[in-house]
């Protein structure tokens, strides 16, 4: 007797030979939600807990190479993408994704590591943006890629509004936009929160958890992504997909192992 197929999740993202971010990261939150998982290596990084050091980055055939085959051999129930550092990286997964029907696409635009170094530049941001968010069901930026993106400072609710109503007309449907370990540099949140909004077109959902005061955040945003993609795949709708992960991601950082000399990886478990 066959056993039933496992929904199929892909990520497209950069290796954290670390372990605590990008593709393992992905893969283990994919495996966690009981999700098969498929990769695409976009960039191979140099980083560890305290830093990213440098990276040699894909080229658009390389990418398209590794695509090519997966797509044409799974049935693929959800996307997630986190570093697309390159112009052409980002055109051959906008062709992909067209060509191939794939659903439930996540971006989360990762642009900058934890660390402060920049992981992709204008040039090929402009064209995330223009190719990836009008084929999104989300994006997933947090508030320092929310300003990036959008080029505005954002110190309110009222501003995440506006800054999601910028990424809108940059073709986004919806979007997250994750407060986290960010928001208390946000005015007027007293209650110390762990706070994301989530805009569906344009109806506004407020998603709070308790705020963890820990240095243990490095791959928090991979694993919020990876997780709704794998809560999509699984046939939640977008909502529940999102306070899914929400609750996951808190937990992981609740009990991650404290390893490492910087900010230590979460716990992403898989049993």
């Amino acid at each position: 007797m066959k056993n039933e197929e496992p929904p199929i999740c892909l990520t497209i993202a950069g290796l954290d030979p670390s372990g605590g971010a990008g593709i393992i990261a992905d893969i283990k939150t994919f495996s966690a939600f009981g999700c098969f998982a498929a990769a695409v290596i976009s960039s191979l990084t140099f980083q560890n807990t305290t830093g990213v050091f440098g990276a040699v980055h894909q080229t658009g055939e390389s990418i398209r190479g590794q695509l090519e085959p997966v797509l044409r051999d799974y049935r693929i129930s959800a996307v997630k993408t986190g570093m697309l550092p390159t112009p052409d990286s980002i055109s051959e997964i906008a062709r992909s994704i067209e060509e191939f029907g794939l659903p439930n696409l996540i971006v989360d635009p990762v642009v900058r590591s934890t660390s402060g170094v920049d992981l992709i530049d204008d040039v090929a941001l402009r064209m995330l943006t223009e190719t990836l968010f009008p084929v999104s069901l989300l994006v997933t930026p947090n508030l320092p890629e929310a300003e990036r993106i959008t080029r505005m400072k954002i110190k309110n609710d009222l501003e995440i509004e506006r800054a999601a109503g910028l990424m809108r007309d940059m073709g986004a449907t919806n979007v997250l936009i994750k407060g986290g370990h960010y928001y208390d540099r946000v005015e007027g949140v007293q209650n110390r929160k762990a706070r994301d909004l989530l805009f569906i077109a344009s109806d506004l959902t407020i998603l709070e958890a308790d705020y963890i005061e820990t240095s243990a955040t490095h791959g928090t945003g991979c694993a919020l992504s990876a997780a709704i993609a794998a809560n999509l795949a699984l046939g939640h709708d977008l909502i529940s997909a999102v306070r899914i992960a929400k609750t996951f991601v808190t937990e992981a950082i609740r009990t991650a192992p404290n390893i490492g000399h910087g900010s230590s990886p979460i716990n992403v478990r898989t049993n």
